[in-house]
C-alpha cells in the first residue's frame, strides 16, 4: 500500500514512518522541518508547507491509498499567542491536504486530533462521543479539521478516522505540546538542571507512549473505524509531581523540584477513554509508564552523548 505521512519528520511521524516502512508499504513524506528531521533516507521527503496548493501536484503524482495527517502546529501556547499562524497551519493546511488526498483518488485520511478538544470534561476518562470544548486556538483548530475531515467523507466520499491522541511521549520527543514536560524533565535530570513543578503538582495527564500510538496509526489505514472518533491513550491520570518521581527514578537523578505558580488555562485533569478502539482497532497501549519513560531516558542519554 503506498501511504503518504505528513509531518513525516516530526516526533510521532518519524516513528510512524519506520513502523509503515516495517509494515511493508510504499511511504512518502511531506514536513516543513522547521522542528523536525529527517531520520529515514529510505523514503522520498518532500520539503513543503502543507497549506501550500502546490502540493496536491506532488500528492498527485505519487498515488497514496492512504494518508496520515499529523502535520500540525502543536503548541497550546504558540496559539494563543498567534492564532492566526496556528489556524493557517492546522484548519488550511488540513483542508489542503484533504483536498490533495481528494484529487489524488486516496482510499482514507487518518486525521491526528488532540483530546484537548475535549477541554474541562464531565467524567474521566472522557469517551470518544464526549462534547467538543475546544479551550484554546490549537483545540479549535483540531476541531475544525475533524469537520472538514467529516465534511469530505460526506461530500466525496473520501474515508476518515480520526485519531484523537492523549499525551504522546518517548524517544525524539521535542519540548511542545503537552507531553513536552516528559522531555523537559528528563533533559533537565539527565543534565543536573533544576526542574518545575507548576502548582501543587496535582494535575493529571494520560501519558501513551509513541510508539503504542503508532500502532494505532499502522491499524487505522485500514477499512475499520470509517468515519469515527477514536481516544489512543492508557485511561490513566498521572499527576505532575508523579511524573516527576518517575522521571527522576528512570535518569537516576534527584526528585527534588522547584515548585511555581498555577499557569493560566491548563486543565486540572485529563484521561481518555479507549474502548472504543479497543473494540474497532483491536489496540491497546501496550507500554507502561515506567518502561516507557525508561526508554525515553536512555535515548536522550543517547543523544545527548552524541552517539
Amino acid at each position: 500500500m503506498r501511504v503518504l505521512v505528513t509531518g513525516a519528520a516530526g516526533f510521532i511521524g518519524s516513528h510512524l514512518v519506520d513502523r509503515l516502512l516495517a509494515d511493508g508499504h510504499e511511504v512518502a513524506g511531506v514536513d516543513d522541518l522547521s522542528t523536525g528531521h529527517h531520520r529515514n533516507d529510505a523514503i522520498d521527503l518532500w520539503r513543503a508547507d502543507v497549506a501550500d496548493p502546490a502540493l496536491a501536484d506532488r500528492v498527485a503524482a505519487f498515488g497514496p491509498e492512504v494518508v496520515c495527517h499529523l502535520a500540525a502546529q502543536v503548541s497550546v501556547r504558540v496559539s494563543v499567542g498567534d492564532p492566526l499562524a496556528d489556524a493557517r497551519t492546522n484548519v488550511l493546511g488540513t483542508a489542503n491536504v484533504l483536498e490533495a488526498a481528494r484529487r489524488a483518488g486516496a482510499r482514507k485520511v487518518v486525521f491526528t486530533s488532540s483530546c484537548a478538544v475535549y477541554g474541562v470534561p464531565d467524567t474521566l476518562p472522557v469517551p470518544p462521543d464526549a462534547e467538543l470544548r475546544p479551550a484554546s486556538p490549537y483545540a479549535a483548530s483540531k476541531v475544525a479539521g475533524e469537520v472538514y475531515a467529516g465534511m469530505y467523507s460526506a461530500l466525496h466520499g473520501l474515508d476518515h478516522t480520526i485519531l484523537t491522541l492523549a499525551n504522546v511521549y518517548g524517544p525524539r520527543q521535542t519540548p511542545e505540546g503537552e507531553a513536552g514536560v516528559v522531555s523537559i524533565f528528563t533533559d533537565a535530570l539527565l543534565t543536573g538542571k533544576p526542574t518545575r513543578v507548576y502548582g501543587d503538582g496535582g494535575q493529571t495527564r494520560d501519558y501513551v507512549y509513541v510508539l503504542d500510538v503508532v500502532d494505532a496509526f499502522a491499524r487505522a489505514t485500514g477499512s475499520a473505524a470509517s468515519g469515527l472518533r477514536l481516544n489512543v491513550g492508557t485511561g490513566v491520570q498521572t499527576t505532575d509531581r508523579d511524573l516527576h518521581s518517575l522521571v527522576a527514578r528512570a535518569a537516576g537523578a534527584p526528585d527534588d523540584p522547584e515548585f511555581a505558580p498555577p499557569r493560566l488555562g491548563d486543565l486540572p485533569a485529563m484521561a481518555v477513554d479507549a474502548s472504543r478502539t479497543r473494540e474497532t482497532l483491536g489496540w491497546r497501549p501496550r507500554t507502561t509508564l515506567a518502561d516507557g519513560l525508561a526508554e525515553t531516558v536512555a535515548w536522550a542519554r543517547s543523544a545527548q552523548a552524541g552517539a
